[in-house]
Formats: structure tokens, C-alpha cells, sequence
């Protein structure tokens, strides 16, 4: 999956255009600049890719996610949804604004179930952030129904899919606002980086005014702009950009080359009666960033895991023990182990987490296995790794 591994002249043309004119900044400094606004034109490019009338860059993925819940208005008390299998940084981003992150269980797809997703709505319910992770996607009509009946704001973090559609709409264009990630070891990388997509021209303009202390970005003259609200700083440097500018380009390159290793693999894996394979939603087309399988159980996918690893097949993941990705091992979560005070109300609103349980969760995550495809592989390593991956789970089955 990570761009990084594709770097090329094309990122360097970009990177030496900035450092040329020594303008590291997104914003002002027009004189010196010779024509160059790295940030303005990576917007542009997502906007056409991604097809969204809106994309706000901004630091880091899990920036983008506090910016779209800010800018729709999500704060103190709220309670967001989100799933049990994400990353750290969407609990992160809900509870940097005062809000409330209500973990639900899982599905087949590895994302949000719909049904559960029903049960866990209350009168402080604000928005629904399905996570579309590891390539594929969650159940978006599905979601999207629901939030309508409720009248809630649906929220997609696609940062681990991008180039992955639904209905042929790209990932984080179909929710009211879309979070991307751009950092070092997603399928485009700029280093570091995230952005904000939304076809809401209100939710827009919040997100340009957040991400930069609040300035309304009215005219040239950065020092007379006005401040129409309280805001931060989650600007993205020209230098990192660049580098995704020059990676977005690529992004078709490298999907096609993602899913050139992973159907490999898949066709590999798929004569082993007892392996099957995440559910993708009727209509999505996955990023084939990972492949993700499941075994018959915990037992024998840690044997498997383990065994990838003795036998130089690296990048696969049983995510069951993991404490940056599943609900069991976040106990600073749990027991909100925090260096600055949380409030009463959302230390309340977590209580929830101390007894529940997520077994239909751990039904799924327990027996998967995520594999990475790397873009860097040979044809021939990517047939080598698929016969000794068919070997160690025939090893444990057989």
C-alpha cells in the first residue's frame, strides 16, 4: 500500500519547485512564489479525483477528523459512533472536541454494522463515522438510510482506503463530509498530511476557517483578514503538498498495481476451503491496498500470523491483541488515562466501556488476517509469497 515505496521524479519535480521559490507556507507570501501554491493544487486534484465540490488539507488524518466533526458543529457532549476496528486517532479526534465516542460492533465487512450501529443511537447522537478500513468499505446506503431517519451527520474516514469506490463514487465523497489521511504509510503519502472532503459549501468554509486559527481567508492581506470564530492550527506545509500532489497523480498507477498482487494472492488463498474472505458491500470496488481473510479460529489464525512471520511473510496482521487497532487492548481508553483532565460528562458517557462487550467484534477480528500488498513486489516475489502463505495455513488445517 504505501506510496513511499514509488517515489519518483515526478515528486521530486514538485518538492524542487517549492524549495526553489522558499515558500514553505500555504498561505501569503504571493511575491516570492513564482506561480506555485502546492496546497491550492493538491485541493484542485482531489476535488477532480475525488469528485467533491470541497477538500480542505490539513495536517494530519486525525486533524481531519476533529475538523469535520468541528465543522459540522460536533462538540461538548456529543456522542459520535464509530467502530470497534479503527485506529486510535478516531477516539483521538472525537474526544480532542469534548464529544463522545460510542464504540459498535463489526460486521463481515470489518466495518460498522448497520443493525448495531440502530441500537446504539441516543438523543445525543450527532454523527455516524463508519472507518473504511484496511481498502474496503463499510455498508454506506445502509448508513446513510439511518441518518436520514435520525436526522444525524454521516462522516467518513476512508483514510486506509482511498482509490476504493462505492456505486462508482470514490470513498469519502458519498457521507456529508469525508476525512483522508496522507501520511507516510498510506497509498498516497505526502509525509504527513490529511484533508476534508465535503459537497457543503457551509462545512467548507468551516474547515478553511478552523484548520487556520479561524481566518476567513478574505483578500490578500493575511494580517487585515477577521476571525469569525475560534479555531487551530492544522495547516499542511507546502513541502508535504508537494509531495502528494505528485502522488495523487498516481493513484490509478498504483491501485492497478495493488490490485495485480492482491488477485495473486486471493487466487492463491481462495483453493483453501477454509479460508474466506471480507464481505465488500454490493457495489464497492476495494482499493486492494489489503487482503483480508479469515481462518476457522483465534488458535489457529495466531499460528498462522506467527508463522508468516518464521517464514519471511511479513506485513500480515491478526489484529485480536493489537493495541493500535482493536477495542481489547485500548486501555488507556477504558480507564481514560489522560495528562490533562477530561470533563465529568464525557468520563460518564464512557462508563459504557468498562462492561460491554463486543463478541460479535472479536467473532470477526479474532479469526482475521490483514495482509499489506506492497507495490514494490516483483511478480515473481508476489508468487513465492503466495505459495508460502498457502503452505503455512495448509500446515495448521491439514
Amino acid at each position: 500500500m504505501p506510496g513511499f515505496e514509488l517515489f519518483s521524479d515526478l515528486e521530486r519535480k514538485e518538492v524542487h519547485d517549492v524549495l526553489d521559490n522558499g515558500v514553505l507556507m500555504r498561505y501569503g507570501f504571493e511575491g516570492m512564489r513564482n506561480g506555485h501554491w502546492k496546497a491550492k493544487e493538491l485541493e484542485n486534484e482531489l476535488e477532480n479525483q475525488l469528485q467533491v465540490k470541497h477538500a480542505q488539507l490539513v495536517s494530519s488524518g486525525t486533524a481531519a477528523v476533529s475538523v469535520a466533526l468541528a465543522s459540522a458543529g460536533i462538540g461538548s457532549g456529543d456522542e459520535v459512533i464509530m467502530p470497534t476496528f479503527t485506529f486510535v486517532a478516531s477516539f483521538e479526534a472525537i474526544m480532542m472536541l469534548g464529544a463522545i465516542p460510542v464504540l459498535v460492533d463489526i460486521d463481515d465487512t470489518l466495518t460498522l454494522d448497520p443493525e448495531k450501529v440502530k441500537e446504539a443511537i441516543t438523543s445525543k447522537t450527532k454523527a455516524i463515522m463508519p472507518v473504511h478500513m484496511c481498502g474496503s468499505m463499510a455498508d454506506l446506503d445502509a448508513l446513510k438510510v439511518i441518518c436520514n431517519a435520525h436526522n444525524l451527520i454521516l462522516i467518513e474516514d476512508s483514510s486506509q482506503a482511498t482509490g476504493a469506490t462505492y456505486k462508482n463514487k470514490p470513498l469519502g465523497s458519498i457521507g456529508d463530509l469525508g476525512c483522508l489521511s496522507l501520511d507516510f504509510v498510506k497509498i498516497i503519502t505526502a509525509g504527513e498530511g490529511g484533508a476534508v472532503l465535503t459537497n457543503n459549501e457551509k462545512f467548507y468554509k468551516h474547515a478553511d476557517h478552523y484548520s487556520d486559527h479561524g481566518h476567513d481567508h478574505v483578500g490578500n492581506d493575511r494580517g487585515a483578514e477577521t476571525h469569525p470564530f475560534l479555531g487551530y492550527n492544522f495547516r499542511i506545509s507546502e513541502l508535504h503538498a508537494a509531495v502528494g500532489l505528485a502522488q495523487l497523480r498516481r493513484l490509478n498507477e498504483f491501485v492497478q498495481i495493488q490490485k495485480k498482487n492482491y488477485t495473486i494472492l486471493r487466487e492463491a488463498l481462495s483453493q483453501i476451503p477454509e479460508v474466506t474472505f471480507r464481505r465488500v458491500p454490493e457495489g464497492g470496488v476495494e482499493s486492494y491496498s489489503f487482503l483480508n481473510f479469515f481462518l476457522p479460529d483465534l488458535e489457529i489464525a495466531r499460528k498462522v500470523s506467527s508463522a508468516f512471520k518464521d517464514n519471511g511473510v511479513d506485513a500480515c496482521w491478526n489484529y485480536y491483541d493489537n493495541s493500535w487497532h482493536y477495542i481489547r487492548e485500548w486501555h488507556h481508553l477504558k480507564n481514560i488515562k489522560s495528562l490533562y483532565p477530561i470533563s465529568e460528562e464525557v468520563k460518564k458517557g464512557l462508563e459504557y466501556l468498562q462492561t460491554k462487550t463486543f463478541d460479535q467484534s472479536d467473532h470477526y477480528i479474532s479469526r482475521n488476517i490483514s495482509c499489506l500488498i506492497k507495490m514494490s513486489w516483483t511478480e515473481k516475489e508476489v508468487r513465492e509469497r503466495a505459495s508460502k502463505m498457502v503452505d503455512v495455513i495448509n500446515s495448521f488445517l491439514l
